[in-house]
């Protein structure tokens, strides 16, 4: 068991399953998180989406059609996750995550750079509410830019603890050659950035990506998601990728039966509604998106790992004193 603040606490049983909360099982604290914080992608798949009214009223369909059957919903502050607020879509009983970072990336596509979006901080996200900060950081171990995208998130998280405010820590891969990273290649750079950023202070959740291309054989996924949770030193959850709903419900079986605490699912659940509009996109999240996404629930209450295997508090009756 890791000791955590209780601020940190908090926010990780606000955005996990718990026993007070209607169709999440016994409240095991895992992870059923609506990723909903998108925006470059988006706006490339519907030009309509151009306009950030429109994009705003998609996130706020989603956010308000799927929100309940998920533990937590993770928005972005530039379109969404105050106008969620404001409009009532997000359920005030309803936890949030916040990102942080600016969609893309600055540098070479072989040697990334992240950056937060400017006018925004995590001081900012806990004041306007939220339970937990989501940090992208483009991150190869061998990439030149890897020391600096290891400063940037050790910022990042001081920040957060200064705030007393949970991590998510999202890494996504990327190759040094103008080629797509080889199925051994996924996995090395998977699980070792796993094991470099998870120790960093105030890094309390891991968003990973499946340590194995899609197409990779069957087999060999449970012995590459035991390795990643052999190597992360925090919960971990398994993000969607885009991959289909058939393909991403079969990887969370491997990721949870492994170790997984949960997951961040996006457009597995919800990609179809992108190109609808009116009455048709909302009858298809409250039919299928919603169908899929307490299907997934359900996995992940009967197999993930909960994080209260990882975490403790103490409070000593004079706590605040030093707090």
């Amino acid at each position: 068991m890791k000791p955590i603040t209780i601020g940190k606490l908090r926010g990780l049983q606000q955005c996990t399953s718990s026993r007070s909360s209607p169709g999440f099982g016994t409240g095991r604290g895992t992870f059923t998180c609506l990723a909903l914080d998108h925006r470059q992608n988006l706006r490339k798949a519907n030009p309509a989406y151009q306009d950030d009214a429109e994009l705003s009223r998609f996130k706020l369909d989603v956010t308000a059609e799927l929100a309940s059957s998920a533990t937590c919903v993770l928005l972005d502050p530039e379109v969404s996750a105050a106008q969620a607020i404001t409009t009532g879509k997000l359920p005030g009983d309803k936890a949030f995550v916040v990102a942080v970072e600016s969609t893309g990336y600055g540098g070479e596509a072989t040697a990334r750079r992240g950056q937060v979006i400017p006018g925004w901080s995590v001081e900012k996200a806990k004041r306007m509410g939220a339970s937990m900060i989501k940090l992208l950081v483009y991150y190869h171990p061998d990439s030149p830019t890897a020391t600096e995208a290891e400063a940037f998130t050790a910022q990042i998280a001081a920040d957060c603890l200064k705030s007393d405010l949970g991590l998510m820590l999202e890494p996504l891969s990327y190759s040094l050659t103008d080629q797509k990273l080889t199925s051994d290649e996924k996995r090395y750079v998977v699980i070792e950035t796993a094991r470099r950023l998870t120790p960093i202070p105030g890094v309390d959740v891991l968003k990973a990506e499946f340590p194995l291309p899609a197409d990779s054989p069957e087999p060999e996924w449970p012995s590459a998601c035991a390795e990643l949770s052999a190597a992360s030193v925090t919960p971990w959850i398994l993000l969607s990728a885009a991959v289909s709903f058939e393909t991403y419900q079969r990887q969370i079986i491997a990721a949870c039966q492994a170790g997984a605490s949960g997951i961040a699912v996006g457009r597995a659940v919800w990609q179809e509604a992108v190109l609808m509009n009116g009455q048709a996109r909302l009858d298809f999240l409250r039919t299928t998106a919603k169908e899929r996404l307490t299907r997934l629930n359900a996995l992940c209450t009967a197999l993930a790992k909960p994080v209260t295997d990882f975490y403790a508090a103490d409070a000593p009756f004079d706590w605040y004193k030093t707090y």
